[in-house]
């Protein structure tokens, strides 16, 4: 009869377990004596036997050893029919010399008062029998009426008792247990305790709850689902259960906005700690309370979307704390009648849908609260959960406020039909009646339960019979919900894990077929490779030659700047009449220009140019592409781009750079004049073409286009086509005239296409010159830039004795020399500082993804990602069910 105590055996220091590995028993044993000289030492057996009348005195002091030994729960085993302990059973004759000793102690008080109470019922129930006597006893019934009153209010008595003398031995063992896990906590012995039982359930539950179940594998795992009415003392009623005021609370007001999964379980130390958290909250400190009710309210009015009053999205807590029953409870947000202001429309359907999906679940245990002080008639859970559980095989009802209802109800009987099922529509597994406090929110959780327990101790419900004695009280409540808790987790989970291997053999399946090249990589683990590839692009940047860089970085930011250049550097300055003129008005322009705008425009190409070269890189496929990254790898680029900043340091000594660059005009070797030349050339050049483009745009096709193509010319561009000509004969008459028209040269031009028959506005004779003009001035210019190819020797003696002058050709030299300095400049400014800020940037950037479960959601999708992550979660949740079923069955 005595319990298994395998469980203890961590009790024992490791040194005794590893005994062997000190000491050579095989040399111990040879040192021993034999046999025959060992049986001379042991004891005379026949007089052992006359010793165990001192067992006697164990009995009737040992009571808290009992106790601590095998716990209250076993207590009972002791117990046999009509009172007898189940040592008394085995050995009569032993044990009746100590039978009046025994009784002496609690044990014995239980047996005895067990005793009374059949003795009691038994007279009860023959005094009953003489009730029903014929008219010829009447003044015996009367008699015999007293008598039963009598035998009922002893009955109580010894029943409340008998409670009394189970809860102090359940304290004493509870203070008992609580010690041994202080002291396991503090680390007595050195072996890690195995994750209990009701941890490992909770943790499955949590991975079930963010399955997607697209393979038609339902959660069918056991929870207690708390619903009731709003303000019907629902968040109450689990307060009490967990032992501690950890839930938010209002007047009247709805205060559970989103389901709440709380796990219970026992521990040293009485704490709240939330899944996704490892803070611990103190549930002894009032300060700590406060805190979790805070945390709690936050995440609930978190989880609410806008415009929403509840939320679907689960909020997982666990409860420890000495002596609290193992179970797992969700608490529902209330059930309401109507929508009141400030509500979405939307809520009082949205509250029944959240506890439906809860209550669907066919092993799901629902605890149905219904508030006594109100009048049945108002009630809309009993309805809601009649339809879920019509026969009532896994519904506990619980009656709440009974200390109200005794005094409001005019009818006692009421309660009794309620408790009964009589009264509601609804069937259950168990009626009980509690009361859960005064209504005052500063209430303690002990001071609650001694007025629960004064209360039904006077309650004329509980005296009349109408109330049972096993059905009252937070405390029965809680033990008989843990224990149809735990008998519903052991029918059904052997089911869950057959369902759930069928369902990961399916998505093996699937896998094989669909993807039999590649490995199973869930969300994570491809991001973590899309990380790596990406860090390794980046990392590619600084393996650019120099020379790459300074290509493109002179090319774009000539391509940048050649506009203003030739438009207001150039052009004005070759207008002027003499190289004087043209050398102030260059040197005048290119200083504004540096000041304002070069240098800002310069770093803004090296900035894109960084871009360009690491879009290349990221985009750039290298053996196999394998698109599934192709959106995160966009969004880590444009995201780092966007943080990235050039260093604002640069500017200022690149405009220095820029400025002493272009102050120097002295060309040392023909080469350099020769590579003036060539530059010069092909930009003027590249601005013929596109001034010839202009212009044949504006006049039309000409004869063997129009033959060709058969088109025509319209009649503004023939309009325009008679200008150009006019405009060409004067240019040819003048080949030095000036970039400007007379206005007498423009009535010239007007009268002279009037008299063709041509009717032309001035200033679209002025719009055409520009253009004309433009050609005839780059084609002299290119003419001219032919003739200073042989200028260098001039240009060595300044030109003296000379009528070739070629500062534009300086003006084009100075120019690409700057171009070619501020690319090194920005080609080490890359190299040495932007590219590794860069690739801080990168890094920053992918931590933060890294820690946003949505981002990854949203950038790495497709079937196949989703086949990884449903094959890792049913693997994960068949391992945790698997080894919470081994841990079952060890327990059991």
């Amino acid at each position: 009869m005595f319990p298994d105590l395998s469980e203890y055996k961590w009790i024992v220091p490791d040194f005794i377990w590893e005994l062997d590995q000190h000491i050579d028993f095989e040399k111990l044993s040879k040192a021993l004596p034999d046999a025959e000289e060992l049986s001379k030492l042991l004891p005379d057996f026949e007089k052992l036997g006359e010793s165990f009348s001192l067992l006697k005195g164990w009995f009737s002091t040992g009571h808290n050893l009992v106790s601590e030994v095998i716990g209250p729960s076993d207590l009972l085993l002791f117990l046999g029919p009509g009172g007898e302990t189940a040592f008394k059973a085995t050995d009569s004759q032993t044990f009746e010399g100590s039978e009046k000793q025994f009784k002496k102690g609690l044990l014995g008080e239980l047996i005895l008062l067990q005793e009374q109470i059949q003795q009691h019922e038994e007279e009860a129930r023959r005094a009953a029998g003489n009730i029903n006597m014929g008219t010829s006893q009447q003044h015996r019934k009367v008699s015999d009426k007293d008598k039963i009153d009598q035998l009922q209010e002893e009955l109580l008595r010894n029943q409340l008792k008998y409670q009394r003398i189970l809860e102090r031995l359940e304290k004493e063992n509870k203070d008992l247990r609580k010690l041994v896990l202080q002291k396991d906590d503090k680390g007595i012995h050195q072996r890690k305790l195995k994750k209990s039982l009701i941890d490992m359930y909770s943790e499955v539950l949590d991975i079930l709850s963010d399955y997607d179940a697209n393979y038609n594998t339902q959660d069918h795992l056991p929870r207690v689902v708390v619903v009731g009415d709003q303000s019907s003392g629902k968040t109450s009623v689990l307060e009490m259960i967990a032992q501690a005021r950890i839930f938010p609370r209002g007047s009247g007001e709805m205060m559970t906005r989103s389901p709440v999964k709380v796990t219970l379980s026992e521990g040293p130390h009485h704490v709240a700690i939330f899944k996704d958290s490892s803070r611990e909250f103190d549930l002894t400190k009032e300060a700590d309370l406060a805190a979790l009710r805070d945390e709690i309210e936050v995440r609930m009015r978190k989880s609410v979307k806008n415009g929403q009053t509840v939320s679907p999205e689960t909020i997982s807590l666990s409860v420890k704390g000495p002596g609290i029953q193992r179970m797992v409870l969700v608490d529902l947000p209330g059930v309401i009648s109507t929508v009141t202001s400030g509500m979405a429309p939307d809520t009082k359907e949205t509250i029944f849908n959240i506890s439906k999906a809860y209550m669907l679940n066919p092993n799901a245990i629902i605890l149905c609260i219904q508030d006594g002080s109100v009048d049945a008639e108002r009630s809309i859970v009993t309805d809601l959960v009649s339809q879920m559980d019509p026969q009532g095989r896994r519904t506990i009802f619980v009656l709440t406020k009974v200390d109200l209802a005794e005094k409001n109800v005019a009818s006692p009987n009421r309660i009794q039909q309620i408790i009964e099922g009589k009264l509601f529509p609804m069937k259950a597994l168990g009626y009980f009646a509690v009361v859960t406090g005064k209504g005052n929110s500063n209430e303690s959780i002990d001071s609650i339960k001694d007025y629960e327990e004064e209360f039904f101790q006077g309650s004329s419900l509980v005296k009349k019979g109408m109330l049972k004695a096993h059905q009252v009280t937070t405390k029965n409540l809680s033990l008989a919900v843990s224990d149809c808790f735990w008998k519903m987790v052991r029918e059904s989970i052997e089911q869950q894990a057959d369902a759930f291997k069928a369902t990961r053999f399916n998505l093996e399946t699937e896998w094989k077929n669909n993807y039999p090249r590649l490995r199973e990589l869930d969300r994570n683990e491809l991001f973590e490779k899309a990380k790596n590839e990406i860090l390794d692009e980046v990392i590619s940047l600084t393996q650019v030659t120099p020379k790459h860089w300074e290509e493109i970085l002179q090319k774009t930011l000539w391509e940048r700047v050649s506009t203003h250049v030739i438009e207001n550097i150039y052009l004005p300055a070759a207008q002027t009449m003499n190289s004087g003129t043209f050398n102030t008005t260059v040197d005048i322009k290119l200083k504004q220009w540096t000041d304002k705008q070069l240098p800002n425009k310069a770093v803004e190409v090296a900035w894109e140019t960084l871009q360009q070269e690491f879009s290349r890189f990221m985009t750039e496929q290298k053996g196999k592409h394998d698109d599934i990254f192709d959106k995160l790898k966009e969004s880590v680029k444009e995201e780092s781009i966007k943080r990235h900043k050039w260093n604002e340091q640069a500017e200022d000594s690149l405009r220095v750079i820029q400025h002493n660059t272009l102050e120097d005009r002295s060309i040392s070797d023909k080469q350099q004049w020769d590579a003036a030349i060539h530059f010069m050339e092909d930009t003027l050049q590249s601005r013929l073409k596109d001034t010839e483009s202009v212009i044949r745009d504006m006049v039309g096709p000409d004869w063997k286009e129009r033959w060709t193509s058969w088109t025509s010319r319209a009649p503004e561009q023939h309009i325009r086509n008679e200008t150009k000509t006019e405009l060409e004969k004067m240019l040819k008459v003048n080949e030095d005239h000036p970039a400007y028209l007379a206005n007498d040269e423009v009535t010239t031009v007007r009268k002279n296409l009037e008299a063709r028959g041509v009717e032309v506005d001035p200033v679209l004779i002025k719009d055409t010159w520009h253009q004309v003009y433009r050609r005839h001035f780059l084609k002299s210019e290119l003419e001219h830039c032919n003739h200073c190819r042989r200028g260098f020797y001039y240009y060595q003696r300044h030109f003296v004795d000379s009528e070739l002058e070629c500062n534009d050709v300086v003006l084009f030299w100075r120019i690409q020399r700057m171009l070619g300095i501020t690319a090194n400049t920005l080609r080490q400014q890359l190299i040495n500082t932007e590219v590794r800020r860069l690739e801080k940037n990168v890094k920053e950037v992918l931590e933060d993804f890294a820690e946003d479960s949505d981002k990854k959601v949203t950038l790495l999708t497709g079937k196949r990602v989703q086949l990884a992550e449903n094959l890792k979660k049913v693997r994960e949740i068949q391992e945790k069910l698997e080894a919470f079923i081994e841990a079952l069955h060890k327990e059991k």
